[in-house]
């Protein structure tokens, strides 16, 4: 199937990760639909989505009306394709030039071109960080969904270097588009930040990290890091929800000598974020495995200095805007840290290197060069 210049295209996105998931493929499947429809012009766009009690969408979708998204009450139909690998998608959702599988794998499918996004190979390259279950299915999946996508987006070079070698892919179908960070993400007015304090009982200045509470996100390292900063009269927060392996990493937290000056906060509204960045000293991310990498630049945007690990596509997505770590040495991670806290004309110059880097990722940029990937599978 091919579309002759000047034909319009007709694309369906799979949203069900929008619907299902808050962070990580979540938040870019909901940056694509609001931001789609400024990149596709005249040609069409379809969303398509499981929804059992048929509780609608909460958030926007711009330039769409309801003619354009389908939805279909069919858990045991994702069940049937892990194992039947039935039914078609295009059977549910409808027939269309290309279609976008923004969450890894590609389902059943009998026409049109596909476009899958690899987030990152971490369940590859660090097995041991996986969950089970997801492993497995993901190592007998993955494979045969780059095998046959006509292109697989992934969100950094360093991905895209990931996926060529270990899954053996052509380098030629293998694109990597830079994620936006979320345009609500800009510093708040002090009141807001004051209230935030208020209502979170953070009375104290406070390092904070943002992240799914997991191996590979090192929070265990972190606490050991924050410990060995005595010289800090303050605490540490932790924002993320609870993970694959959580209960060592919060057993490591409740048995800390300075447990009492952890904060876990396990929830924290999209909307709440501005407020939790700005109010930080510092942000630390010392990730043992990105693929891009979301928080740090947030922090950044809100006008925090980051310090951060070299792991993974962090080096190449923070730039010359965060201070970077190569060892996961703890009395190396704190003294930087103190350092940091200590010399307020370099925090300026972070603070100030960090909101001019992080805006050059905007979801707008990843929408058109997703579009421009669309049309290009679509000859």
């Amino acid at each position: 199937m091919s579309t002759q210049k000047g034909d319009l295209l007709n694309v369906c996105l799979d949203i069900q990760p929008a619907v299902a998931q808050r962070a990580g493929v979540g938040r870019y499947t909901r940056a694509l639909v609001e931001h789609l429809g400024e990149s596709r012009g005249a040609d069409r766009l379809r969303l398509f989505y499981f929804d059992f009690r048929r509780r609608g969408l909460a958030f926007a979708t711009p330039g769409l009306d309801q003619q354009a998204i389908r939805w279909c009450p069919g858990r045991l139909i994702q069940k049937s394709w892990k194992t039947l690998h039935w039914p078609p998608f295009d059977w549910l959702a409808g027939r269309a030039d290309v279609y976008h599988f923004p969450n890894f794998i590609i389902p059943p499918l009998t026409s049109g071109r596909t476009v899958v996004t690899v987030h990152d190979v971490s369940f590859l390259r660090y097995p041991a960080m996986a969950e089970a279950k997801n492993l497995a299915y993901l190592k007998a999946s993955i494979a045969d969904t780059v095998r046959r996508a006509s292109a697989v987006i992934t969100v950094s070079r360093f991905s895209a270097r990931e996926i060529i070698e270990l899954l053996r892919v052509d380098p030629a179908k293998v694109f990597s588009i830079p994620l936006g960070a979320a345009d609500h993400m800009c510093p708040p007015d002090p009141e807001a930040v004051a209230r935030l304090r208020r209502e979170r009982g953070l009375t104290r200045p406070y390092l904070l990290t943002v992240g799914t509470l997991e191996p590979r996100k090192n929070t265990a390292f972190l606490a050991g890091v924050f410990e060995a900063m005595t010289a800090f009269d303050g605490d540490l927060v932790i924002a993320g929800m609870r993970g694959w392996k959580y209960e060592p990493i919060m057993e490591r937290l409740r048995a800390s000598p300075r447990a009492g000056s952890i904060h876990y906060l396990e929830y924290v509204d999209d909307n709440e974020l501005p407020a939790l960045y700005a109010g930080a000293e510092l942000f630390l991310f010392p990730s043992i495995y990105e693929g891009f990498g979301f928080p740090p630049l947030e922090a950044m945007l809100c006008g925090v200095p980051v310090l951060a690990s070299t792991a993974g596509s962090l080096p190449e997505v923070l730039g010359e805007g965060a201070r970077l770590v190569a060892e996961f040495d703890v009395e190396r991670w704190a003294g930087e840290a103190l350092r940091l806290l200590a010399d307020s004309a370099t925090r300026r110059e972070m603070i100030e290197k960090g909101r001019a880097w992080a805006q050059r990722y905007t979801w707008r940029e990843t929408a058109r060069q997703t579009w421009a990937i669309y049309r290009k599978v679509a000859g």
